[in-house]
Formats: structure tokens, sequence, C-alpha cells
């Protein structure tokens, strides 16, 4: 691979507190509020997902942030208010106001993911106004669950703003491997079960030759596993990650 730093893939689960991960991964008596300590041990990142459901508050961030050594980064799943109520219109303070919190990560703050729903189209004018009106000293990036929105005049307008494009893997969706920005975001949804499959070995050693290529054309690339179901995320995630040190 060629021009790998070390900090260059960022490599982790959707989450890190699921219950069901008590005694399959974390120790049955460690408390939960000791869960993300653990965690970063093996991973240098993690994907924020309950932000999308609600926001956490400025001490959650704040403490998030403490817990984490220096270099980790929480990639952060933006409110369902913007992407699945307000569909990216119409939106007030509401983007400011997410920001406000997630701000508070500092340097440890990684891409915000804004997931579309997928009855939600393709609608160029208002992916270009909604960007327009981002601040662009953030990293964003966009996991669009409609076909319609996978094509090159929808990349042409991330690339314009240095957006990102979420390769996502799911049961019944085809997503390309393209990069429209100067990093890459990809996300393990299950292949044969959505949230619930475990990958193969096979699978991930296929992924990572793809992955190391794609990682030549970018400055970073993000990867995240949100298979929870019997841990198969922390597998998988550990897996790649001695598989992308080898590609």
């Amino acid at each position: 691979m060629k021009n790998k730093t070390p900090l260059k893939y960022h490599i982790g689960c959707s989450g890190w507190h699921y219950d069901h991960w008590r005694s399959l991964y974390y120790p049955e008596g460690l408390p939960k509020s000791k869960w993300l300590q653990f965690y970063v041990k093996q991973f240098n990142t993690v994907e924020l997902n309950n932000s999308f459901y609600h926001l956490p508050s400025e001490k959650a961030f704040a403490t998030w942030r403490e817990s984490a050594p220096e270099n980790f980064v929480f990639a952060v799943k933006v409110s369902r208010f913007i992407t699945h109520i307000k569909r990216l219109k119409n939106l007030g303070s509401a983007v400011e106001n997410f920001l406000s919190r997630a701000r508070l990560l500092q340097d440890k703050l990684g891409p915000l993911l804004y997931q579309l729903p997928p009855n939600m189209k393709r609608n160029a004018e208002v992916l270009g106004s909604f960007l327009s009106s981002l601040p662009q000293k953030y990293r964003h990036v966009f996991e669009f669950r409609h076909e319609s929105w996978l094509d090159d005049s929808i990349f042409h307008i991330l690339q314009q703003y240095n957006a990102g494009l979420c390769v996502f893997d799911m049961p019944g969706f085809t997503c390309p491997l393209v990069a429209t920005s100067d990093f890459a975001y990809i996300r393990f949804h299950g292949s044969a079960s959505l949230y619930s499959s475990c990958y193969s070995d096979e699978e991930l050693s296929h992924w990572a030759q793809k992955i190391a290529r794609l990682g030549e054309k970018v400055k970073a690339v993000y990867i995240y596993f949100n298979n929870d179901a019997e841990a198969f995320a922390v597998k998988n995630a550990l897996t790649l990650t001695k598989l992308i040190n080898i590609a």
C-alpha cells in the first residue's frame, strides 16, 4: 500500500454501548461507565449512533472526549430531525444546535454522517442548497439509502464541497466504491442479514484489497461495522484492521 501512515485508517464500530455485548466483548463485571475506556484500547475510532435519535448533553460529549486517547476519532451521526423529518430543508437553527454539541469533541471530532431515509429520492437542488449552508471546516458525509442518488451528477455536487459519499454494504443494495472528497467513509451493515450477520474472513480480505486501492486516493479512511448482533461488529473490525495492515 502506498503512502500508508498509522493514522490514515480509522476502523471501529457503530456504537460501543450495546447491552448484549456484555460478556461477549466487555468483561462481565465491568460497569457500563467503563466500557468506552475498554473500547478505546482496541480501536482508534467509533461512530456515535445515539446522536441520531436524541441530542446528547454537553456533559456526555465532554466525558467522551476526556475518555478517549489522543488521535482517537468520533464520527457523529447527525440527528434524524435534520435528515428524516426536515429532509435537509427549512432547518432554521437545527444544524447549528447540533454542531454546538458535536464540536465539544474538539480535535477528536471526525466526520458528520447524514443518513438519508430510503424513501427520499434524488434531489440535486436540495442537496446543493444544504451543502452550501454547511460550515466547510467539518467533514460531511452522506449515506444515500435510495438508489436514485447514486449517479455522477450527485457525486459532482459532493465533490464541489469536498463532501463524502458514504459507501455501505447491506443486503439488497449495491453502492459504488467511490471517493468524492479527500477522505473515504465506509459502513458495514451486514452482508447476508441486516445488522445480524458476521462477515467471513474471505469477504473481509476481498474488502481489504479494495479499500487499500481506495486509500491511495484519499488522506483518510473511516470504516465502521454496524452489525452489532452477537458483537459481530467487534470481531469484524478487529479482523479488517489486521487485513488492512498487510494489504
